[in-house]
This record gives structure tokens, sequence and C-alpha cells, in this order.
């Protein structure tokens, strides 16, 4: 990412520095999610269960989720589990569908007889990878799948690992997926690339993993789209003084929770705060429950910086361009305007991650390593093509051919210049 200007960089003082980057050689997770590309390519089916056998220790039988089986995890849940996911999935279509009705086709006539547009087009076939992880989250189908039908996708599949907890096939089908499968991994995401006996192949794959999922899908990208390439969860939380550390401290670790690599961090202009949250911190871990997880990304990964000023905050974040970021300052409203790169942007103290990660309705699949630099997260944009098309009659063809044929002969380019001349002739 691009580096901090040497002024501001001398106003930035770490309280808390994340460990080093060990520099972990990535080449063997790329081998062998090579290996399994090649297998699912070329064995399909057979090498879907071979993989799921070796990985997942699971004899997937047969590979789709049957009517019956959809039907017995849905009566399975919950009732007040079933009413909170279907709470988050009407808040997240219905923002969704306030997204999409801003995506409007075009039409001008851009000079008398030359007439330019695009049109929303949904994909047709999209695939959802659902991860497993270590706890049955209810969330991840909503927010991969959701959006994918409000956009109007013609059939949306989803990939669960087959050790998934029931209550995630009961979320795809709640969500609305047309098909689930129980696989997971590099062989699930070589599946629905390259399509097998009985997993259809997609046109786009979207949805967050492991290492390995991340791997194949940076593999597969070009004959199929992807979403992004997602790292660890981070959050990292903008305050000033009116900062509370306590509300600070409990955000971070509610994070931290997620992953061992998670990264965590605070950037404030007092060190007061920070030397407060730095402790708060500290005294949390010795209740959460989840601290084995959240010690470790707190010990590793964690950061709290303080800066002089909020050119320095500012500049520091969108250095950081964080997948989660929390503003907690005095007026967050105007702070917020002041930002540009993140994922998803929480304003003020009352604005948790959790709300977004859970139902309130935006996505939480996001971009992070910086990525937020150039791009925004999920949403139901993700699954339209905006596609042009133009049309032109005698007036427009009379404007645009001349310069078209100049600038085709000046190129050498012979064969354009008579295509471009021909339509002069009628």
């Amino acid at each position: 990412m691009p580096a901090l200007s040497p002024a501001l960089a001398d106003q930035i003082h770490s309280v808390k520095a994340p460990r080093p980057d060990d520099g972990s050689d990535s080449s063997q997770i790329a081998a062998t999610v090579k290996e399994v590309l090649e297998a699912v390519r070329a064995r399909g089916d057979e090498a879907v269960r071979h993989y799921s056998k070796l990985f997942d220790k699971s004899d997937v039988g047969s590979i789709e989720v049957t009517a019956e089986e959809r039907a017995a995890a849905l009566a399975g849940l919950d009732p007040q589990t079933r009413a909170d996911t279907e709470f988050a999935i009407e808040r997240v279509r219905a923002f969704a569908q306030a997204q999409l009705a801003t995506i409007l086709p075009l039409e001008i006539e851009a000079l008398p007889g030359l007439h330019l547009g695009h049109r929303v087009i949904p994909i047709q076939r999209v695939g959802a990878y659902v991860p497993g992880g270590r706890y049955p989250l209810l969330s991840a189908p909503i927010m991969t799948i959701v959006p994918a039908k409000v956009a109007g996708c013609d059939e949306v599949i989803a990939c669960l690992p087959p050790t998934a907890h029931p209550a995630m096939i009961a979320g795809c089908h709640l969500s609305g997926a047309d098909r689930i499968f129980r696989v997971g991994g590099a062989q699930a995401i070589a599946a629905m690339a390259f399509g097998t006996e009985t997993i259809p192949a997609v046109d786009k794959v979207v949805g967050p993993g492991n290492a390995y999922v991340n791997e194949a899908k940076r593999q597969v990208f070009g004959p199929v789209g992807i979403d992004q390439l997602a790292g660890p969860s981070e959050i990292f939380i903008v305050a000033d003084e009116t900062g509370d550390a306590e509300m600070i401290a409990t955000d971070l670790l509610a994070q931290a929770e997620h992953d061992i690599r998670t990264r965590v961090g605070l950037i404030t202009t007092s060190r007061a705060l920070a030397e407060a949250t730095l402790v708060e911190v500290e005294k949390q871990l010795k209740t959460l429950s989840t601290a084995p997880v959240a010690g470790k990304a707190w010990a590793d990964f964690g950061e709290i910086v303080v800066c002089d000023s909020e050119e320095a905050m500012i500049a520091y974040s969108d250095h950081i361009a964080a997948e989660h970021l929390q503003v907690h300052t005095a007026d967050p409203h105007a702070m917020a305007a002041k930002l540009r790169n993140y994922g998803s942007l929480f304003i003020g103290t009352l604005a948790s991650v959790v709300y977004s990660d859970k139902c309130c309705g935006t996505n939480h699949t996001l971009p992070t390593m910086g990525a937020g630099r150039y791009t925004g997260g999920l949403w139901v944009g993700s699954f339209v093509k905006i596609c042009t098309h133009q049309w032109l009659d005698a007036r427009g063809v009379a404007a645009v051919a001349p310069p078209a044929i100049r600038q085709s002969a000046s190129e050498g380019l012979e064969g354009h210049r008579r295509a471009a001349a021909f339509r002069l002739q009628g």
C-alpha cells in the first residue's frame, strides 16, 4: 500500500504494534490448490468426494442437499433463531432492493442520430461459498445469496462444507438458494468454476473462506468472476479524546474472536485513551470465553497508534483502509466525511460492527488487506452487469464516420477505415 508522507509519518506513534509479518510461504497452499483444481476439472464428482474425505474427513454420499433434507434442517431450527434469521434476511433484502433501485438503465441521444445507452443485466448463475468455521455463522449465506436473488440472477447455488452445522443448510434455504451442495474448500470453488456431473458451472463465485478457498478463487479467476480475495477480518477505530476505552476494547475483542489472524486496532489523537484501551483489553480478556482466539489475535495483530493531529489520524486510517472502520469522535459525521478508504464505515458510538455482521442490512463481505483503497464490499451491484449499446441513423453516421476514418488511416488500420467509410456510401 502507498507509504505515508514523511511529515505525517513523524506524527504517528505506536503504543502497541502488531508482530512483524513472518513472510509465511504460501507456495505449498498454491500447489495443493492447483492439484485440487486440476483433479476436479478432470474427474468431477469423484474428485470432489475424494477431497471431502481427505480434507473434511467426510464421506458425503449424495453431494446435493435434497428437498427433504432442507425441510429437516428447517424443522430443526430453533424458533427464535429462525425468527432472527428471517429478520436479518429482510433487512439485507430491503437494503439490496433500495440499492438496486439506484442502478438504472440509460438511453441518451449524444448527437443527432447517435444513440448510446446501457442495460442492467443480472448475472445468469452465481455460486455462493458458505464457510463452515468454528461456529454456525447464519449470517454468511444471507450476505451472499440474498443480494444475488434481489439482483435477479437466474440461479443461485450454495456450497458449504459437509461438516457444516445443519442450521447452515436452513440458512441457505431461507436465503433463497436454488440448490445446495455439501462440498467445501478448494474443491467447492473448483466444482463451481468448472462444473461436475452434479454441480453446475457458474458465472461468478462469491463468499469468504480460508486460505485454500481464497487461493482457489485466485486461480480460477478469469474463466469465472470472483467477488474479491479476502484476508483475515479487520477492525480499526478512529477516536479522539471523547472515546470510551471500555467500549473500544469491547468492539476490538468482538472482532478479534473471529480468527487468530484478525487485525484489530485503535487510531487516536489521545494518548490517555490509547493507554486506557490497552489496559481495558487485557482486563476483558480475563473473562472472555473466546480469549484463546481473541487474545492471540490481539497479541499478534493488535495495534494502537497515537497521532499528533487529526490530519495524521485520517491519513493513517486511509493508509490502513480497514475492512471495518468505526468512528468514535466528538462529531462522527463530520469525521466520516473526511475518510475515504474503508470497507464499511460505522459512524458514531452506537454503530457497532456486530450489527452489520449479523442483521442491520449492510453486507459484511468486505475488502481486506488494503483493498478498501480501490473497491467496496459485496452488494447487489456485484450481481449485475452494466453493458453498453449503441445505434445510429444516417445523421449519426455522418457525425462519427469522418473522424473514425481519419483515425483509422493514421493508425494504418485499413480494414477499420473501410468499415467506417462503408456506411457513408448509403
